[in-house]
């Protein structure tokens, strides 16, 4: 990634004085933690940025080296909430339901502070997108309540992504790490910081500590509905499309009554139209496929250590992974039984299974690719 010079020096000098300058227990950089998120909220924010905030990833620095990648933003403590409200906005109006969920799970990242155990401040202006403005900023592990607190968060923000048209159960993501000692002289904890890990360090070492388990995340979007204006804003550009295309077409009709066309232009006009229809088209399809058929839709087939893909079925508000966690398409379901897998994987590979982690994560690329083939 590429940050401006002038800032990368604002933040690593930052952190180079405040090693000495700060007390001992200070808590350790994590803001390249969740790295997949980041980067997903990094493009969005490029497509427009009117407040040229450097980088996402100063939002989740402490003010003091927030400042240095801020933009036009004064209030450091809600640099934050203005990345996320802008990517969430950018991705809205590009029908991206993959950026505007990346952008709500970004705001809900922790922040770092000044030493272990010490929340972060709230920001206090109102967010323009309302979903956004629903969500706020893990806290410490180990700050006073936090367990219920970050609680709380994953559940409204499960809440959000539903109401976008997302997978609720990406909530997750935004979760921190186990709470670390108040008397560790090194500072350490359970964190880690690495930008070159491009899966997330906090995913890829399973330190991530879910703050709630699937069943209470499923209750707490019961009944929640996807708002209109997310779920036709794509159907409704990609009709724009059409129309566009359609107003330059040329008919001819000859006295014999023959309909003479532009080729090329009709041509478009199909192409057009498919690209409005197909996803729906082929979710229908899918849907309908597997409620006569009752079969299992997760034709990936990898095993390492004996941790299958757990099954994709027609149900609930669409598709049903293991028989329990409900998604509203087939894509997210599928992509969250890969994610159960790896993560079941993980765990036989730290506990000896006689294969690395890292082999896991070359299974789980392959389990998402075999999403999009």
């Amino acid at each position: 990634m590429v940050y401006p010079v002038g800032a990368v020096f604002a933040a690593t000098a930052y952190f180079l004085l405040s090693a000495s300058a700060l007390p001992i227990r200070r808590e350790v950089p994590q803001e390249h933690s969740h790295e997949p998120i980041l980067t997903s909220v990094r493009a969005s924010l490029n497509i427009n940025n009117p407040n040229a905030i450097a980088d996402p990833v100063f939002g989740l620095l402490g003010n003091a080296a927030a400042a240095g990648g801020a933009g036009k933003i004064t209030n450091l403590d809600c640099l934050q909430q203005a990345t996320a409200d802008q990517a969430f906005t950018n991705a809205k109006a590009a029908g991206d339901v993959e950026g505007m969920t990346n952008a709500l799970i970004f705001r809900a990242l922790e922040r770092n502070t000044g030493k272990v155990g010490l929340a972060s401040v709230l920001c206090t202006e109102t967010a323009a997108n309302p979903e956004i403005a629903a969500v706020t900023q893990h806290q410490d592990p180990a700050s006073t309540g936090a367990a219920a607190t970050n609680k709380a968060i994953v559940l409204a923000l499960a809440k959000q992504i539903a109401s976008i048209g997302g997978n609720p159960q990406d909530a997750l993501k935004s979760g921190t790490f186990a709470p670390g000692n108040l008397n560790d002289a090194t500072a350490k904890g359970n964190t880690c910081d690495d930008a070159n890990d491009l899966q997330g360090c906090i995913f890829t070492q399973n330190l991530l500590v879910e703050d709630a388990t699937a069943d209470e995340i499923n209750a707490a979007v019961s009944g929640v509905a996807v708002a209109s204006s997310t779920a036709t804003s794509a159907a409704s550009s990609a009709s724009a499309s059409a129309d566009a295309v359609c107003s330059t077409v040329t008919v001819t009709v000859s006295a014999a009554g023959t309909v003479a066309t532009d080729a090329g232009a009709a041509t478009a006009i199909t192409s057009a139209a498919a690209t409005a229809t197909t996803s729906a088209a082929a979710t229908a399809t899918t849907s309908a496929a597997a409620t006569a058929t009752g079969g299992n839709l997760q034709t990936f087939t990898g095993a390492l250590g004996g941790k299958s893909a757990p099954a994709v079925t027609a149900g609930g508000r669409g598709f049903l992974v293991a028989g329990s966690d409900s998604f509203l398409n087939v894509g997210a379901a599928l992509g969250r039984s890969c994610d159960i897998q790896h993560n079941q994987c993980s765990n036989a590979a730290n506990s000896g299974g006689g294969f690395a982690v890292g082999d896991c994560d070359t299974q789980n690329n392959s389990c998402h690719a075999a999403i999009t083939a």
